[in-house]
C-alpha cells in the first residue's frame, strides 16, 4: 500500500517546521514535502501526487486563495482535501475559501492537538486514514502528539493514545504556566512605538485601538497588549499577568491596526521570551518578545511604514 503524503506550503520556515515535526511525531509512516509559496506548491503539483495539502494564505509571489482556485480546477485533483491554516479567521475570509473549494480550515495560532485532529478528519474522509495507519500500526499505537511548540520542535512532551476513527475537533488545551525568564533585548535595535498605560489597564475588557496597541494571539488564549519596542525582526509587548502565561517558542499571531486607515496586519510570530516588568514576582505585568516567521514583502512594508510613524520612545510604567 502507497505511503500518504502531504505537502505543507508556508513562507514561513518556523511555522512548516512546526507542522512537519507534529505530523511526524503523531503519524510515523507519513510522507511530508514543503513549499514555500503557492507557486512552488503549484510546480510540485504538476509532477508529484499528494494525498492532503496543508496551505497558509497569505504568501509571496501565489497566496493560498490563488493556489486553491488553480487546485480545484484541476480534474485529478477534485477529491484531495485542501486544508486551510492561516491567521485570517473573519467569516468573510472563511466564506471566500469555502467557494473555493477548501476541505477544511485550521486558524492560527493553533495547538498539535487542533492540527492533528484535522489531518485525522481529512485522510478519513478521503479514504487514506486506514492506509497511513497501516504503514506503521504498532507506532500508530504508542505514539502521541506534543502539546506545546517546544514539545514539537524537539522532539518531546507528553504522550497520549492515538485517535481512532473520526474524532471531534479539539478543544484548545490551556497550556500550563511558563517561569517567568529574563527577556533578551530584540535582536534588531528597534524603534519602539508610544505606548499608553491606561490603555493597557483598560485591555482585557475589549481590543486596545490607536498607535503602539495591538492583540497578541496564542494557542491558549488572546491578549491585549501594548507594543513596548518594534522592529522588522521582533516586537516587545506588554501584557497583563492572567491565569495562563505565553509559553516560549509557542506559535503566535500578532494582530495590528494602526494609523488613520484603520490598516490590519497578521503577523506571525513565536514567542522568543518572557519576563516580569517589575523587578519583584507580584508583578502584574510581563514582557513578551516575539519574533517575527514571515517573509512576505507585503507584511515587511506594513511593519516599515508603521516603524515609521514612531517619532518617539517612551517606557511602560504600569505605576504612571
Amino acid at each position: 500500500m502507497s505511503k500518504v503524503s502531504v505537502l505543507v506550503v508556508d513562507d514561513a520556515v518556523f511555522i512548516r517546521d512546526l507542522i512537519k515535526k507534529g505530523l511526524r511525531n503523531y503519524f510515523p509512516g507519513i510522507q511530508v514535502d514543503e513549499a514555500v509559496n503557492g507557486l512552488k506548491a503549484q510546480q510540485m503539483l504538476t509532477t508529484q501526487s499528494f494525498d492532503l495539502i496543508l496551505c497558509d494564505w497569505e504568501m509571496p509571489e501565489m497566496s493560498g486563495l490563488e493556489l486553491l482556485s488553480w487546485f480545484r480546477q484541476q480534474p485529478q485533483f477534485k477529491s484531495i482535501p485542501f486544508i486551510m491554516v492561516t491567521s485570517r479567521g473573519d467569516k468573510e475570509n472563511v466564506v471566500q475559501a469555502i467557494q473555493s473549494g477548501v476541505t477544511d480550515y485550521i486558524g492560527k495560532p493553533f495547538t498539535q492537538e487542533q492540527l492533528t485532529s484535522k489531518v485525522t478528519k481529512a485522510l478519513t474522509r478521503s479514504g487514506r486514514f486506514a492506509a497511513l495507519a497501516a504503514s506503521a500500526p504498532n507506532k500508530m499505537l504508542s505514539t502521541g502528539v506534543a502539546n506545546d511548540s517546544l514539545s514539537v520542535l524537539t522532539g518531546g512532551g507528553q504522550k497520549s493514545a492515538a485517535p481512532t476513527g473520526l474524532p471531534a475537533p479539539a478543544a484548545p488545551a490551556s497550556a500550563p504556566a511558563a517561569t517567568p525568564a529574563r527577556v533578551a533585548a530584540p535582536s534588531a535595535a528597534p524603534t519602539a512605538i508610544a505606548a499608553t498605560p491606561a490603555a493597557a489597564q483598560g485591555a482585557s475588557s475589549a481590543t486596545p485601538r490607536g498607535q503602539g496597541q495591538a492583540r497578541l494571539r496564542l494557542s491558549n488564549g488572546e491578549f491585549a497588549c501594548v507594543i513596548k519596542a518594534l522592529s522588522l525582526k521582533d516586537a516587545l509587548l506588554v501584557v497583563k499577568r492572567g491565569e495562563t502565561l505565553p509559553q516560549i517558542l509557542d506559535n503566535a499571531v500578532l494582530d495590528l491596526e494602526q494609523g488613520d486607515e484603520a490598516e490590519v496586519a497578521r503577523l506571525n510570530a513565536y514567542v522568543h521570551s518572557i519576563s516580569a516588568l517589575e523587578a519583584r514576582p507580584d508583578s502584574e505585568w510581563i514582557q513578551v518578545a516575539c519574533r517575527f516567521v514571515d517573509s512576505d514583502p507585503k507584511k515587511l512594508d506594513y511593519l516599515s511604514r508603521l516603524i515609521a510613524r514612531g517619532t518617539t520612545q517612551r517606557h511602560f510604567s504600569p505605576s504612571a
